[in-house]
């Protein structure tokens, strides 16, 4: 055998050892880099979500979306909020999450007369504070994860002027002082606009159901002139379905719904509630979450700075969620659940 040849085969022979050994370093250099990088997230670091009417399902999805986030970021968090409808009660709510000194703070303003100053106060803390579900557009908010409530509105109204055939009188049950309510109040108004569908009367049903069932009882025992009943909210449209459904007007007096309580679900597969309009309150809170996480670690600079009105503004204004109309044609697909691409 020639020299050449035994020194090529050397050569190649010496290669082949060095790569193996280079290779054979990767995972423990690996493991190294991995063992020295620390997580982005502290185990203290802790985001709050208060709401009012915290027991509701509506507000079990979204602890659900606030639960998975914090789960992907191995941290904490916490529901604050009263169990039935009281925007005082969410206040001292609010009030007592921001001495908790949290990350930060997601909040659905019931009122947000009352829970602006509370906002204010938390920013001038440095606690960033988004507003999910109902908006506080008044305060120092960063911004708000939500619907776009007026177009939520205008979908239920072109909704209800299809299903009476472009003439008929409505009844609305609203919470009067929910800023996403006046803005659905002003889509569905819009939609009627140009139409013989008319609004005749607007009940205050202050967050309770046997206020709503009460209501439209009476109204339906007087025989008033009512075509469609009309709920804003999550929480009248079963109780109003109920009335409707004991007084055998199933199909003759229209009801459209607001998002996906189980009871509501129940009376559209019943054929009382006509559809329904659908929030993702779980995508509000996860996401939310997510962004509230990225501005505890890269916050703007002022964290209260009027970033609405600067065209250089590293956040948002707005986040839309979206909705959807949900009746018997596709009602069975809320059974999937988180991660199956279902809505709750």
């Amino acid at each position: 055998m020639s020299r050449n040849v035994i020194s090529s085969r050397k050569v190649h022979l010496m290669r082949t050892v060095k790569w193996s050994l280079i290779f054979a370093g990767i995972p423990a250099v690996l493991l190294l880099l991995n063992s020295c990088a620390s997580s982005p997230h502290a185990a203290d670091e802790n985001y709050i979500l208060v709401a009012d009417n915290t027991k509701i399902g509506y507000w079990q999805s979204a602890a659900q979306g606030l639960a998975h986030a914090v789960a992907e970021m191995r941290c904490k968090s916490n529901v604050l909020g009263p169990d039935g409808h009281d925007p005082q009660a969410e206040h001292d709510a609010f009030k007592h999450a921001v001495a908790l000194k949290p990350s930060g703070i997601l909040v659905s303003a019931a009122d947000a007369s009352i829970l602006t100053p509370d906002i204010n106060a938390a920013l001038d803390q440095n606690i960033p504070v988004i507003t999910i579900d109902a908006d506080a557009p008044e305060s120092k908010r960063l911004f708000f994860v939500g619907t776009d409530n007026y177009s939520a509105g205008v979908i239920g109204g072109k909704m209800a002027v299809k299903l009476l055939n472009g003439k008929g009188s409505v009844v609305v049950f609203t919470i009067p002082s929910q800023s996403n309510l006046k803005d659905r109040l002003q889509g569905y108004q819009s939609a009627f606009d140009h139409t013989d569908v008319k609004i005749v009367q607007t009940v205050d049903m202050n967050g309770n159901s046997d206020t709503a069932f009460d209501s439209a009882k009476k109204l339906i025992d007087t025989k008033a002139k009512v075509d469609a009943f009309i709920c804003l909210e999550a929480i009248s449209c079963p109780a109003v379905a109920d009335v409707v459904n004991r007084a055998n007007l199933a199909g003759k007096v229209m009801v459209i719904a607001m998002d996906t309580d189980p009871l509501t679900v129940d009376w559209i597969n019943k054929g009382v509630i006509s559809a329904t309009i659908a929030q993702k309150p779980y995508t509000m809170a996860y996401y939310g979450t997510k962004l509230l996480d990225d501005i505890h670690h890269h916050p703007p600079s002022p964290l209260a700075g009027d970033w609405n009105r600067n065209i250089f503004s590293p956040i948002p204004t707005f986040v839309d969620t979206g909705t959807f109309v949900v009746d018997k044609t596709n009602v069975g697909n809320l059974a999937k659940g988180p991660g199956a691409g279902g809505s709750q």
